[in-house]
Order: structure tokens, then C-alpha cells, then sequence
């Protein structure tokens, strides 16, 4: 059953720059969940902890096609040292302003140059196993190999990041991210063999080969609606943990959410599908649809942990299937790019998200709070009826 697990992991120089993609994307989940927890800490609002998360993950979605873009120019081992060595000051910087009670708007500039300079190691590390098996079956299980790697991130950074602040210090969370990442960082970029080559710039499959836009614009608001679901259940968790007086047990609560799709992420992988990757899309975001559903009419902890474990069955097997869309639909020489765009829209969707559940725990209370990622999955169930399998090279391009 697993025989194509083994087929991948075994490739010369894979488990490693995987290993290190693992360690260098951890700060994804710690970060978000840690700036809430350090910021209603030290304010009292989670008005203002959504807002400076917002910021940070909206910068990031709008600066992060652009570092793609020249990833795939200039090749990983050229960009990614700079933006990770600006990324670990500019984040650190937000931390000390906080500790300090600058005024606003100077966390919410830091956290913006922060989020504009997040290495996107998840498109890096796709990138990689894409140039290793390109054209090949098994890069279906690479992916699944990612998304069970994205989903123990979310097992292991909340629980960690929530220890660490409770327990420590407010600020712990985020400053354990930091130097994690960088760690992890490093450790990725000094892996040069197993890096893309960098196209050349003269050929018609090189950079300026049309993206395919009519698939991958459409994808993009499908991954706005589930990043909108992701970045509003991570506030609300934490908000309706705090009101129920176990706020230590809200980043255990979200790991169990990944756990779901951890295993899930596992079984997917396993599998040879016969649907088409479109096909799978629509039918995970239904299924992530129903599966939050039931949080409205959550009333404990233990009810919600229930829940969040079967949701998060349909978290990787829809996740997987966005990025297998977006590989068979851009050229490989922008496949950083065209994977750095579904990105952005499922961070642009986590900052809206984070926002504006933020205003409405203020205002309702958490309760009323989870209609925030219930209407964000059904936004995103109903728009994957938009993405086209595949689009003629007559399509017209933005």
C-alpha cells in the first residue's frame, strides 16, 4: 500500500530538503496563533492581535509572487538566504514592539514587513519533488507527503507555541518560531543539488510563459475562502477556550484539527485516484463545508475537539488537490510561481479571516464567532464549481 511513499522518499537528496522544508515552514503555525496569544496577553483586544496578524499574512500574500517569481529567475540558493535573514529581523523587531507598547501603526508596520518577507518554503519544497518527478504518478504522493508534513506542523507548532506563552512568557511563542525557522532555514538552502535549474530566459517555456489564468485565477479565490476558514478558527479556537476558562487547551484543540488531516494527508497519498484533481477539489470542499457545520452549535471543549478532528479529514485531501491543479496547470519554469499564487490566496483569505472574526468575538462573543469559518467553507465549496480543468493556450492572459 505504501510502496509509493518508498518510491519517493528514497530519491537522492528528498527526505532531506523535506526534512528541512519541515523545520523551516514551522514558524506558519506558531507564528499567527502566537501573536494572538502574545498580543490579547499584553492588550486585552483580540481586535487588535487579528488586525497585526492580518497585516503580517496580507503583506505576505501580496509580496509572495513576486519572491516566487524570482525564485524561479534566479534560483532558490540566490533568494532565499536574503529574504529569510529579513524576515528573522523585521519579525523580531515586531516582538520587541509589542513588549514595549509602541504605538499603532508601528507593530502593524513591522508585522507587514514580516509577512512580506516570509520565505515561502511550502512552494520551495513542491518546487523540488515537481523537478523530480515531473510527468511521473508518484508526484501525487509528494504531495501528500507535504500536506501530512504542513499538517504536523499544525499539530507540533500550536501545542508548542501555546505552551511556551502560557507557561514562559507571552512572547515565547513567537521568538521559539523564529529562531526555529531560521534554523530550519538554513538547513534548506544549503541543499543546492536538488534545487530547479533556472530556465533559461530565451526560451518560450521559460519565464515569460503564460501561467494559465483562467484555471489558476478561479483556484485562487477557492483557496481564499479556505484560507478565510483557517485564519478564523484559529482566533475563535482560542477565544472560545479562553471564555471557557481553559485557554492552555486551545492549541491543543487546533492540533487536533491537524491530526485529522494528518491522517488523512496519510490514506490520500496511498491512493490512485480516478477522478480528476478538479474533480477531487470540489468534493473535498464540500465535504470541509458540512464538516465545520457543526460548530455553531458547539458547547465545550470536548464537543468542539470532536469535531475539529473529523473536519480536519477534509483539510489535506482539498489542499493536495488545489496544488495537483495548479502543477498540471502552469509551465514548469514559473511552477514556484504559479504555486506561490494558490498560496497567496489562501493568505489573503487568513488575513481577511483573522480579521474580521477578530471584530466579531469583540462585539458577539466567540459562540457567534465560529459563523466566520462556517461561511468561509461554504464560500469556498460553492466557487471550486469554477475551476476549469484545464484552459486553451487561445485563453486570453492577464
Amino acid at each position: 500500500m505504501f510502496q509509493a511513499y518508498r518510491t519517493v522518499l528514497t530519491l537522492p537528496g528528498s527526505l532531506a530538503f523535506s526534512l528541512a522544508g519541515f523545520v523551516a515552514r514551522m514558524p506558519i503555525s506558531m507564528v499567527g496563533l502566537g501573536l494572538v496569544l502574545f498580543i490579547s496577553a499584553t492588550s486585552g483586544s483580540y481586535g487588535l492581535a487579528g488586525s497585526v496578524t492580518a497585516v503580517s499574512v496580507l503583506a505576505s500574500a501580496a509580496i509572495a509572487p513576486l519572491q516566487s517569481r524570482l525564485v524561479d529567475r534566479f534560483g532558490q540558493g540566490r533568494v532565499v538566504p536574503l529574504v529569510l535573514v529579513i524576515y528573522t529581523v523585521t519579525l523580531s523587531v515586531l516582538v520587541v514592539s509589542i513588549q514595549l507598547g509602541w504605538p499603532t501603526p508601528v507593530p502593524h508596520l513591522f508585522a507587514a514587513m514580516a509577512g512580506a518577507s516570509s520565505p515561502q518554503v511550502g512552494s520551495f519544497v513542491r518546487a523540488r519533488w515537481s523537478h523530480l518527478l515531473s510527468g511521473k504518478p508518484e508526484l501525487h504522493t509528494a504531495y501528500s507527503v507535504e500536506a501530512f508534513l504542513d499538517e504536523a506542523i499544525f499539530i507540533v507548532g500550536p501545542v508548542l507555541a501555546t505552551f511556551l506563552a502560557t507557561g514562559l512568557h507571552p512572547a515565547a511563542g513567537v521568538v521559539a518560531a523564529i529562531v526555529i525557522g531560521l534554523v530550519g532555514g538554513v538547513l534548506f538552502t544549503v541543499q543546492r543539488r536538488t534545487e530547479p535549474p533556472i530556465p533559461d530566459p530565451s526560451a518560450a517555456s521559460g519565464p515569460k510563459a503564460k501561467l494559465g489564468w483562467p484555471v489558476l485565477g478561479p483556484l485562487m479565490v477557492v483557496c481564499a475562502g479556505l484560507g478565510s476558514l483557517f485564519g478564523s478558527a484559529e482566533v475563535v479556537v482560542v477565544a472560545f477556550a479562553t471564555e471557557q476558562g481553559r485557554r492552555p487547551l486551545s492549541g491543543t484543540l487546533l492540533a487536533i484539527w491537524a491530526f485529522g488531516s494528518l491522517l488523512a494527508a496519510v490514506i490520500v497519498g496511498a491512493v490512485k485516484f480516478k477522478q480528476s484533481p478538479h474533480v477531487r477539489l470540489r468534493i473535498g470542499a464540500i465535504a470541509l463545508a458540512l464538516a465545520m457545520l457543526p460548530t455553531l452549535f458547539v458547547s465545550n471543549l470536548v464537543i468542539l475537539g470532536i469535531v475539529l478532528f473529523v473536519a480536519g479529514f477534509a483539510i489535506s485531501p482539498t489542499l493536495v488537490s488545489t496544488m495537483s491543479v495548479a502543477q498540471a496547470t502552469v509551465p514548469a519554469s514559473r511552477l514556484t510561481e504559479g504555486m506561490s499564487w494558490t498560496i497567496t490566496g489562501i493568505a489573503a483569505g487568513l488575513a481577511v479571516g483573522a480579521g474580521v472574526v477578530g471584530r466579531v468575538i469583540d462585539a458577539y462573543g466567540a459562540q457567534v464567532g465560529f459563523a466566520v469559518p462556517v461561511v468561509s467553507a461554504a464560500l469556498a465549496a460553492a466557487l471550486a464549481f469554477f475551476v476549469r480543468r484545464r484552459y486553451a493556450e487561445t485563453d486570453p492572459e492577464s
